[in-house]
């Protein structure tokens, strides 16, 4: 069975300057057995209810500003599955969870990204389903476990955020090896809190975690971690590293 996946899917540039984890990203995915479909939540499509995109052809969306040209000719062409789009919905309202269907909803780079790397023919069916950040932690990982299921369908749950998002404090003339201390402290503590499967200290991050105001000025991004927390089981890491000094790249799994 698949596991449920958290990708820390960095700058667009990750795209075109792969680093570390875009190699980390590509053996992961060659590891696990071929998905069917993949579902995503990713930080970049925050909403006020719960929607699922069920474009059959979903347009890839340079939803940033500032980069190179090069960056805006990349394209992400997977289908979507509006069959899928529909379980989905299902499956969130006998769990409570209200959700409605987005027939234009374009793949942000939360979504293309990371998977240009780890599936870069773009032939898997993708749905997006969308963050309702100002509910928190526990919604999310409502969320995950009400679709947990798919994993069984052979079917891959990937929450796509930063395990670090402070884009004011990144160092664009820092080396690879450099990390900043809070960053680090910050990081290192939510991996104890994932290995020691502590609910209560996880969903209280930001009163419990080192520095956790500072790493996430807001939720959008650690989010979708919780998402994956959600629907997944035995927490592993995939993959560990920064760059630009504070901006965290792990890769988690939970089997």
């Amino acid at each position: 069975m698949l596991p449920s996946l958290f990708i820390s899917h960095g700058s667009p540039m990750l795209a075109l300057e792969p680093g570390a984890s875009g190699p980390a990203l590509t053996r992961l995915a060659a590891e696990l057995p071929r998905p069917k479909a993949i579902v995503v939540v990713s930080a970049h499509w925050e909403s006020r209810e719960l929607w699922v995109s069920s474009h059959p052809q979903p347009e890839t969306w340079h939803d940033f500003g500032g980069f190179p040209a090069a960056l805006y000719a990349v394209q992400y062409p997977a289908p979507g599955e509006p069959a899928l789009a529909e379980r989905l919905i299902g499956l969130l309202g006998d769990a409570g969870l209200a959700a409605r269907l987005d027939p234009k909803r374009p793949f942000d780079h939360g979504v293309w990204v990371p998977l240009s790397l780890m599936y870069p023919a773009a032939d898997i069916p993708v749905v997006q389903v969308s963050l309702p950040s100002q509910m928190g932690p526990q919604l999310q990982e409502q969320v995950g476990k009400a679709l947990a299921q798919l994993r069984e369908d052979n079917i891959l749950l990937i929450g796509s955020g930063s395990i670090t998002h402070n884009l004011r404090e990144l160092d664009w003339q820092a080396g690879p090896e450099s990390v900043e201390p809070w960053a680090l402290a910050f990081r290192d503590w939510i991996i104890d809190k994932l290995v020691a499967d502590d609910t209560p200290a996880l969903h209280d991050y930001r009163q419990q975690a080192p520095f956790a105001v500072r790493n996430h000025p807001s939720d959008e991004h650690l989010l979708p971690l919780y998402f994956a927390r959600g629907a997944g089981g035995r927490f592993g890491i995939a993959h560990q590293g920064f760059t630009l000094g504070a901006l965290g790249m792990d890769i988690y799994r939970f089997d």
